[in-house]
């Protein structure tokens, strides 16, 4: 495998790695694990662990394929300049 192809998909494994992770922490964590803490809080009029369990996940997860796009279009922009040069 040549080395750019290389270098892009180490880059992408670490960008899917950290993402999914972020997203685990906040859809099993705050959804599920951190529930009774954050129920202490409210947001919109309902207790903050529930409505990351209905909606700050899919917040999250619409934001974390945002910046995945954003990441990748860069990577993508730095490899085809090296690959010209």
């Amino acid at each position: 495998m040549s080395d750019l192809k290389q270098i892009y998909w180490q880059a992408n494994l670490k960008y899917v790695s950290c993402l999914m992770s972020l997203w685990a922490l906040v859809s099993l964590g705050c959804g599920v694990l951190w529930v009774d803490y954050l129920d202490q809080y409210q947001i919109g009029g309902f207790p903050l662990g529930f409505w990351f369990a209905q909606q700050g996940a899919i917040y999250t997860f619409i934001l974390i394929t945002i910046v995945y796009v954003v990441l990748m279009n860069r990577l993508d922009r730095r490899l085809a300049k090296e690959r010209i040069s």
